[in-house]
């Protein structure tokens, strides 16, 4: 019960406290790249339809916690739970063509801002494609080996996304944002 209420602040500690910015297209959600630098999510279609259940385990500044989180994308929407490892569910979002939903299920003050759980999300799983109109002039996101690497324009390495193949599935393991200090790691769970 002790790491259930600081679950939600690490989680806030790593993808950003919520800043607001202003957004000229409502329908689709920005997040931050890096400390002013803000990006414009991708579409929320994707194909092959993904469907998993996760054990994601952060580190920030010395300290682990964990979240499962339960993802469900298919060609028209994106839907994410995040529940405590005690089961409780503690938000909802829904990214779809009319933009983002989210619910939250407890008050939770430093849950991260949905459009920051969601670009990691996107950067690990959509393809690069998807990715090549929104990112900034001169930014680059590519596959290496089992590896997916986001660099600024003057070629900095700002975010590292490891990957294992499962049943001829490429499913990322672990995020490392090098900006923002944090690293996850993902258990794949059998649905």
């Amino acid at each position: 019960m002790k790491k259930f209420p600081t679950l939600a602040i690490v989680f806030g500690a790593l993808l950003l406290s919520a800043c607001s910015a202003p957004k000229p297209d409502n329908t689709r959600p920005q997040a931050w790249l890096k400390p002013g630098t803000l990006v414009t999510l991708p579409a929320p279609g994707i194909s092959p339809t993904i469907t998993e259940q996760q054990l994601l385990s952060a580190q920030v500044k010395g300290k682990t916690q964990s979240l499962m989180v339960l993802l469900n994308a298919d060609q028209q929407k994106v839907m994410l739970a995040g529940l405590s490892p005690l089961g409780i569910r503690l938000f909802r979002l829904t990214y779809d063509q009319s933009g983002i939903k989210t619910e939250q299920s407890i008050t939770l003050p430093e849950l991260p801002p949905a459009s920051q759980v969601l670009a990691d999300i996107m950067l690990s799983y959509w393809p690069i494609s998807a990715w090549q109109k929104q990112l900034p002039a001169g930014w680059t996101l590519k596959d290496i080996d089992s590896c997916r690497e986001l660099r600024d324009d003057q070629g900095e390495l700002i975010e590292t996304i490891h990957y294992l193949m499962r049943d001829g599935i490429r499913q990322p393991v672990s995020v490392h944002h090098l900006r923002f200090g944090y690293v996850i790691r993902i258990q794949h769970l059998e649905s």
